[in-house]
């Protein structure tokens, strides 16, 4: 069942570079990538990907919440499919790169085998999320939670800037809330996900692998801090005397470095800090931060966030000033099954690439799906130094020609009939 495509053709590398490129076309705001949820942008974008998905063979539709969904039928109908996919929602002032890889080269990979009139014993069905960075509603991975069931139906009522709220977008968009459930996979039709995303970081980058295979995908808390002190003259109020907000989050700053320095794949993160009517000549009476903290491992995430928040109370105590600590998203990590990472390393193995196995510190719809299905990713090089969610966000047409070739040659190889039997050992096994 080997499909026609040499190692090193990049016919399809470019096909995925060009339609990358012709989709940033679609944007919110000229000179800039920003694609959010449900905007005009958003719904040229979701046609352009229908258009070229019925161009590679398969049919189309869209669901409730605007996932526009490709399958590739196979010989057995009625058999467990193989799904893979990313979201085509950007964050403001992104890459090109995130999330599109991962629709776009199945795309092609697709039209590729329908040319040859190739078909496998299992259907593939390759799925567009409508939205995964939260950006517009502050509520991420919508069109995953609504595939894997999990979606919440109190994010409905949430407000854009523009005080739109979610449900009048959908309905605005012709989409059917109502049908948000109907949307949900049926049990045990998903064989594996599997998702080809950039790395969004350096990792591969500076050990010259255009390839890597994803072990887990961190879990993530995220937290809304306020710390209230007393305002005061910058000139008059002794050192030993201030009750300074502005000081007290940079102690707490300081912490969450340390502490979450302590372990390799732990991070911590604060990412916004605010003074509300801040001065040069007055002391910070009141500071606003976020706190966002993402491991591998949920217990390593969990202890670092409970030494967090008893640091926080140290602090507080030291400094007099007080603190309201709002927990605003959590997610668990997502294990990467085993028989899938060994499928991506005998595809790797069989095209001659080295490779190496990596977290994902970044979170992705895969998370979701995994509620449902067995996950796997393969991680593709980036290049200027691993940016991403920047506009100087890139990728080699080299690499995505690599990953297509490496992504045909695992779907070839899939054994979506010996799927629930490896699936139900690895359960057994955890």
């Amino acid at each position: 069942m080997n499909a026609t495509f040499m190692h090193g053709n990049s016919a399809i590398g470019n096909e995925i570079m060009e339609r990358l490129h012709l989709l940033a076309q679609y944007t919110e705001q000229d000179g800039m990538m920003t694609r959010t949820y449900l905007t005009p942008a958003h719904r040229g974008a979701s046609g352009q990907i229908a258009a070229w998905m019925r161009d590679a063979g398969m049919s189309v539709r869209r669901d409730a919440v605007g996932n526009v969904i490709g399958r590739y039928e196979g010989s057995d109908t009625h058999a467990a499919l193989l799904m893979t996919g990313s979201h085509f929602d950007t964050v403001r002032n992104g890459g090109i790169y995130d999330g599109l890889l991962g629709i776009l080269l199945p795309i092609s990979c697709i039209a590729s085998w329908h040319q040859q009139g190739l078909r496998f014993p299992f259907p593939i069905e390759v799925v567009a999320f409508s939205e995964e960075e939260g950006v517009r509603f502050k509520a991420p991975m919508l069109g995953s939670r609504a595939i894997a069931g999990t979606f919440e139906q109190r994010v409905l009522k949430h407000i854009d800037d523009h005080g739109v709220t979610m449900l009048n977008a959908m309905k605005n968009a012709d989409l059917d809330p109502t049908q948000i459930a109907a949307a949900a996979a049926l049990p045990d039709s998903i064989a594996a996900f599997v998702e080809v995303h950039i790395e969004q970081g350096p990792v591969l980058l500076n050990e010259d692998l255009a390839l890597g295979v994803v072990t887990a995908i961190a879990g993530a808390t995220r937290y809304m801090l306020e710390l209230t002190g007393i305002a005061g003259h910058a000139g008059t109020v002794p050192m030993t005397m201030r009750h300074d907000a502005a000081m007290a989050a940079a102690e707490f700053a300081l912490y969450v470095e340390q502490r979450c320095s302590r372990i390799p794949d732990l991070v911590g993160t604060i990412g916004q800090w605010e003074i509300p009517n801040g001065a040069t000549n007055v002391i910070p009476g009141r500071v606003v931060l976020s706190l966002d903290v993402r491991a591998g491992e949920d217990a390593e995430r969990l202890a670092a966030i409970a030494d967090i928040t008893a640091e926080l109370d140290r602090i507080c105590v030291q400094r007099d000033v007080r603190s309201s600590l709002k927990k605003t998203y959590e997610t668990s990590s997502a294990v990467c099954a085993d028989w899938l990472q060994q499928g991506w390393y005998a595809a790797l193995e069989r095209k001659g690439c080295k490779s190496r196995s990596l977290p994902s510190g970044a979170g992705h719809d895969a998370m979701a799906i995994a509620a449902i299905s067995p996950i796997a990713m393969l991680f593709v090089r980036c290049g200027n130094g691993g940016i991403s969610h920047n506009p100087l966000e890139t990728m080699a047409m080299e690499d995505a020609a690599l990953a297509a070739e490496v992504f045909m040659d695992f779907v070839e190889h899939f054994d979506a009939l010996g799927s629930a039997k490896n699936s139900a050992l690895s359960s057994r096994n955890k």
